[in-house]
Parts: C-alpha cells; structure tokens; sequence
C-alpha cells in the first residue's frame, strides 16, 4: 500500500495510487450497476442542450442543490453577535451539527451551539423535558449571559410553545428567573436562513425592548448588519467609516470578533459581540438602518411601529451603493462625510477606470441571497459589465422586480435575466445555453465551474475550499477596491491559462496589461 508512517499521502493523491484505482474500479462495476458509458456520454449531452433546459426550468416538485440553508441557520448566526450569548436550538443533535459544521468551516473557527437533543419520544410526547433539562446544562456548562433558543422542523411539527416551555423551565429553576432567554421560532421546512436570521434579531429586540418606554435620541443609530459570511472584514469596515464620520452607532448583532479569535493560548467560546446593554438602549436610537433589506424585514417592521426611522440597502457594494448609505447616515445623524472618505471612492473609481479596457462588456451569472446578488449586478454594471443571469433561490417577487428595475436602469442591464426561486441546477443548464466569462457566488458553483468552464469567484456564504476570504471587506469603497482586484484577477488567470502553449497559443502571453 502507498500509505505508510514514512510516507503520508493526502487524499487527493493517494486515491490516483493503483491500488485505490483498481479497488474504486471493481466497486464500481460490482455495486453500482452502471450503465454503459455511451449511454452516460448521451445524456450528458442532452442536458446542456435548450430542450432539456425548458424541462428543467418548468420543474416545480424537485429542488437540485438550492442555493440557500434553512432558517436555524441563520438564527444560529445571529445569536452569535450578540455578547456571551450561546445559541439554544431546540431541535435534534444532528441539525445543530449541520449549523456549527457549516459556520465552522466557512469562518475556519469553531461555531458554539447547543441542542435539546429531541428524539422520538420528544416527537410524540413533546419536548418539554428536553427544553428544562437542556437549558439547565446550558447554563451550568456554558456560563452564557443570555440563552438564545430557535427552533428546527420537529419542534414546529408538533408545535412546541417555546414561550411557556421558558418559562416552566424558569418557574422550575432550571435557570435563574432574571437570565435573558429570547426565542425565535425558525421552521426549517419553510424560507431560508434569511428569515431565521430576521426572526432570531427581532427576538432578542423585542426581549429587551417591549413594554419599556422610548426616549429618541436625535442623531443616533442602530445599523443591522445581516447575515453575512464576510462580517469579520465588512463589520470592521463599517465601524471604522462610521468612526470616521464621528458618527453615535450601535452595530446590532455584531459578529465580527466571535469568528476572528486570536491564537494566544487563551480559548475564547464568547468574544466581541453587541453587549446587552447597548440592545438595551438601542430602543432610545433615532433610526434603524439594516444593510440587507430581504435579512431583516420583520426587524424593521417592528422598529417601526415603536415609532424609529427606518431604512434598508442591498449589501452596500460598490461606489453608488456605499454612496448611498453614507448619505443617509450623514442626513440622520447630521455629521458631514469626511474628504478623507471621500478620496478612498475617488481610488475606487480610478481602480475601476484603470481597468475598465478589461472590463467592459463580460458577461456574468451571479447567484446567493437576494441582498448580495442585487449588490453584485449593480456592482458589475458599474464596471461595464453585463449580469446576464441572476439567481436566488430564495428570491421573492418583490426582488424579482427590484432587480428588472436595476437591470433597466443601465445599458448594461438590458440583456440581464432574473432567476427568483430556481436553483443551482437550473443554472447549469443556463450556463450551458447561455454561456457567461465570470461566475460569481459560493463554494458549490465548483461544480458549475467544472461542468460548464465557467471561472467561478468566491464571494458569499458559504466559502469551505478557500481559507481567509470572509477576513477581508466587500462593503463600502475598500471593499469594492477588493472585488474588483479579484474579478481582474480571476480575468488575466483564465488569460494566461489560455495563452500558455509556447509557439501555439503564447502570442499574446503579456507581461504587462
């Protein structure tokens, strides 16, 4: 065998040593029942043609590879920006697990949440028991300063009442009567992790801040960032343009330490994150900005009715987009954008005019949540390019016409098509039909990107086969400075692979561009 204490192979390689091929090539032909390659070869053909794509498109009762996660998900990370807060789900050990693995690996730093652990007799009997016993070991365990507890399918199924179940397991004193232990319900079998997220926000607001009073606060804010895989960078970016504008800010579910501990001998299972007197007092703020409009619609609905300015954006990517938040922060809190700033979107449009040659006229699909694929077109628009299919899989109408309404506000918008509800199947079969330069979303369009050669680059939720991405900003000119860096990138890389055979292809091998 290959493998041995002087020679440790990884994976990748020791299954190309003989003995796995031949071992995979018998299991194969004795267990698979395959059929004949011809066959195979033919119908892998007949997928990228329009003919299949008009069936798959008209699917209804089948979802492929959706690109989106279900709302304990996102009710996880949320909990995770609020200070010494350990996420309760209620649910079985096997979803949690789903959570932290898919947390865990995108942020490479371990995702803390615990888990009522329902069985089957907690199916049929109700999982009281589970909620008192579990939040007792919680707070024995864990030390946390608030308990946030969501829900996953089976304890929506029978319809546990998180509320009464609190408050037995309070009166029972399984944890102490004053601990703060704010509930969402998160049904996984409907929405998305966007909607888990809105709902495990409101929560946490609505614990701390019903039936107090408000006393306004002219000139402040609270700004809701939403769920963001890249919130180590974009929530340190924001704070640091805020800070600039001297602005009065709290950053609501900020979780931008909790995924970026340092290594220094010392195990952090909480870090950073809003501190719960700062929720508190958040209900006093003059206005509620959120970042992403589809994360947190029932947050400002309900910020709203206690009498707050409201306003929300789609990921604020790219100069008009960061134009536009500044501006409103400026107008609530009446502080006057720095030149400082303004000389950092001055480099982003010379950036962008220094590359616009290459730029100009690529063709993209872009695909993620609604916020960041609205983002990411307009972003592309800006650069001359052209985003001919985007997709969100949980897009809404309302988003499906916001988008045709960007897509018509620019020359560059005027071949765009917009995808609500389809997913990463469906956008093979676009890719093939109608074939783009650049693909833009997560770690699982590598398949879209070896099926079809589409260069894909990796900028939402979740990143697993790349290391360090979420470390750096998207949002605001900084960040726009970024993706444009790694769009062009990603360009002149497919440029050189395509130029790299000496006296065949190496004519125009360029050192400089």
């Amino acid at each position: 065998m290959p493998q041995s204490a002087e020679k440790i192979l990884d994976h990748a390689p020791l299954f190309r040593e003989p003995e796995y091929r031949r071992m995979l090539a018998e299991k194969k032909l004795n267990f698979e029942c395959p059929h004949p390659d011809e066959i195979v070869a033919d119908q892998s053909e007949f997928t990228k043609t329009w003919e299949y794509r008009e069936k798959n498109l008209a699917r209804e009762a089948l979802v492929v590879n959706p690109a989106k996660a279900c709302q304990p998900l996102g009710a996880v990370f949320a909990a995770a920006g609020f200070e010494r807060t350990m996420s309760f789900v209620h649910g079985s050990q096997g979803c949690v697990a789903y959570y932290r693995s898919h947390l865990s690996r995108h942020f490479k730093e371990p995702a803390s949440a615990v888990s009522s652990s329902m069985t089957e007799d907690a199916a049929v009997f109700g999982g009281l028991k589970n909620m008192v016993d579990g939040l007792a070991n919680t707070y024995a365990l864990y030390d946390p300063t608030m308990i946030a507890v969501s829900t996953t399918c089976m304890a929506e199924v029978i319809g546990d009442d998180l509320h009464g179940f609190i408050e037995n397991a309070k009166s029972e004193g399984s944890v102490p009567a004053n601990l703060d232990v704010p509930f969402a319900h998160t049904p996984a079998f409907v929405g998305s992790h966007v909607d888990g997220y809105d709902g495990m926000v409101k929560g946490i607001l609505e614990h701390f801040w019903k039936g107090r009073e408000r006393k306004e606060f002219n000139g402040t804010i609270n700004i809701v960032p939403g769920f963001d895989g890249f919130c180590v960078g974009n929530n340190r970016e924001l704070k640091r343009l805020l800070d600039l504008m001297d602005v009065s800010y709290t950053l609501i579910q900020d979780a931008s330490d909790q995924f970026d501990t340092p290594s220094d001998g010392m195990y952090r299972m909480y870090d950073g994150g809003t501190t719960i007197e700062h929720v508190k007092d958040a209900l006093d703020a003059e206005a509620t900005l959120s970042l992403q409009h589809y994360n947190t619609r029932k947050t400002l609905e309900y910020c709203n009715e206690l009498g707050q300015t409201t306003a929300s954006f789609h990921y604020p990517l790219g100069v008009n987009a960061t134009d536009e938040l500044l501006m409103k922060i400026s107008e609530i809190s009446g502080k006057e954008i720095p030149s400082t700033i303004g000389l950092e979107r001055g480099r982003l449009v010379d950036a962008m005019a220094d590359s616009q040659a290459w730029l100009h006229g690529k063709k993209y699909a872009i695909y993620g949540d609604p916020d960041f694929v609205y983002a990411v077109a307009r972003f592309v628009m800006e650069t001359g390019g052209e985003p001919i299919h985007c997709l969100a899989t949980n897009g809404t109408s309302a988003w499906e016409r916001e988008m045709k309404e960007l897509f018509a506000s620019s020359p560059f918008g005027k071949d765009a098509k917009v995808w609500a509800g389809k997913d990463l199947w469906a956008l093979r079969s676009l890719l093939f039909t109608e074939p783009v330069d650049l693909l833009i979303g997560n770690s699982y369009g590598k398949y879209l990107e070896r099926d079809t050669g589409t260069p894909l680059i990796r900028l939402t939720f979740p990143i697993f086969d790349r290391h360090h991405h979420h470390r750096f900003p998207l949002m605001g000119y900084q960040g726009g400075l970024r993706v444009l860096t790694t769009i062009l990138d990603t360009i002149f890389d497919k440029l050189d692979r395509e130029t790299s055979k000496i006296g065949v292809t190496d004519y125009s091998y360029d050192l400089t561009r």
